[in-house]
């Protein structure tokens, strides 16, 4: 422990300054922009690309752990499309985080979370993450059931179960209405309401973009996570949360066979 102590020290410190540089050198709204832009990128776009490749780059390790077979696979155009619509959808969320820092920077706000030069403790941290996780799974629980009943899902939720058997990238495959307000609020406003520091919300932005790569990735590597969420895209009515907690609670963790829509 105290080696581990004595290597810790010293890369924090570092990263403290590194930090309180960033911090010191640009304005709190690029921070928030340009930082949230490398989060996506790193925790969304490659690993999703990663999981596309990897029939190529590691087959039989894939083939393992493929949960669909190749006739139910999306082809290559579908993938192509899909790459457009997540294109998309990804500026227009980007458009509207720009707008919120606009209007958070002229309302004397500075920007839509906290950041400041020293690092939120370790209690905040653990905090904020928690809640946000648990605001975050209700607000797409019932977000998510909604946009089930026949009028919604016929008009826009359609859309993202044309992937019955889902890739990584398919994860925001989806109405630029559904985007909004159950892709993208659900995971940028908990902290926001918490006013959480922009370090607490990228840990948190990342585990959660990184979450949803890995279940709509078509491979099941944590705990069934992935055949969970796969099953979802299969039968349409059951499994409608990311932590699970809100599917036991209503019941629609084991609703077998039946099907919706």
């Amino acid at each position: 422990m105290e080696v581990f102590s004595d290597y810790a020290s010293p890369v924090l410190a570092q990263a403290s300054a590194l930090w309180t540089d960033i911090v010191d050198t640009y304005s709190a709204q690029r921070i928030e922009f340009v930082g949230t832009l490398m989060v996506q990128v790193l925790t969304f776009w490659l690993p999703s690309i990663v999981y596309l490749l990897l029939d190529v780059i590691a087959p039989s390790f894939s083939q393992r752990h493929k949960i669909q077979p190749a006739p139910k696979q999306p082809t290559r155009s579908d993938i192509v499309r899909c790459f457009i619509v997540v294109t998309q959808n990804q500026i227009l969320s980007s458009a509207l985080h720009l707008g919120l820092i606009y209007i958070s920077g002229k309302a004397g706000s500075g920007s839509s979370y906290r950041v400041t030069a020293s690092f939120p403790s370790v209690t905040e941290f653990i905090r904020d993450f928690a809640i946000s996780l648990l605001l975050r799974e209700a607000m797409f629980y019932y977000s998510h059931r909604l946009l089930h009943i026949p009028f919604f899902y016929r008009r826009i939720h359609k859309k993202h179960h044309k992937f019955t058997a889902p890739i990584a990238l398919a994860a925001q495959f989806a109405h630029p209405i559904e985007q909004i307000f159950a892709n993208a609020l659900p995971i940028s406003l908990p902290p926001q309401l918490l006013h959480s520091h922009v370090l607490t919300f990228w840990a948190y932005l990342a585990w959660e973009l990184f979450n949803t790569a890995t279940v709509h990735s078509g491979y099941d590597f944590f705990r069934n996570k992935a055949k969970m969420h796969d099953l979802h895209h299969e039968k349409f009515n059951l499994n409608y949360g990311s932590i699970g907690f809100l599917d036991w609670v209503h019941g629609t963790d084991n609703l077998g066979k039946r099907h919706s829509e």
